[in-house]
């Protein structure tokens, strides 16, 4: 089955011109084969990374180690750094993170079962995170953060559409 959400916001890219790619770390690429799912995704997913492991987000996005240590992998900082790793190692216009913590035990630095951060950057732009606190399975906790981050990413583009285009343009 085809998530709506997803053909939604492949839709705004096409209408934006643009691309996307993923950086995800719980969601272990759900996000990637979510949007690859719905029709038009060859025109627009870019590809992503999977970043299970603060090793792994050093090593392929260059999030920094100091940062990992003092922070941890689940937070806006992290998300942002994911972001923009992302959009350096791609050739996309947007990028689109999630780290966080799906289960079924809290994480390595205490954080709880169900926090996730959502990251969205437009190339050009400011990174911005999104903080959620998700219920439930280990699976569903994956599946809602791939709905909201689907969501982050189209509010994102529509706002930079706005800003681009001026006042009024929806």
């Amino acid at each position: 089955m085809v998530n709506s959400l997803a053909g939604k916001f492949l839709t705004l890219l096409k209408r934006s011109g643009l691309s996307v790619v993923t950086a995800e770390s719980c969601t272990a690429g759900l996000l990637a084969k979510t949007l690859s799912d719905a029709p038009g995704a060859a025109e627009h997913l870019a590809g992503g990374f999977v970043t299970y492991t603060k090793a792994q987000k050093a090593k392929a996005l260059g999030v920094s180690p100091r940062l990992l240590r003092n922070k941890g992998a689940v937070c806006s900082e992290v998300a942002s750094a994911l972001t923009r790793g992302a959009l350096a190692r791609s050739s996309a216009d947007v990028a689109v993170a999630i780290t966080g913590v799906a289960g079924p035990d809290p994480d390595e630095d205490g954080n709880p079962v169900g926090l996730v951060v959502i990251g969205v950057c437009r190339r050009g732009t400011l990174p911005t995170s999104f903080v959620h606190r998700l219920t439930g399975s280990r699976h569903r906790v994956r599946r809602m953060a791939v709905d909201a981050a689907l969501r982050q990413g189209m509010e994102t583009i529509r706002k930079g559409l706005k800003r681009d285009r001026g006042p009024g343009v929806q």
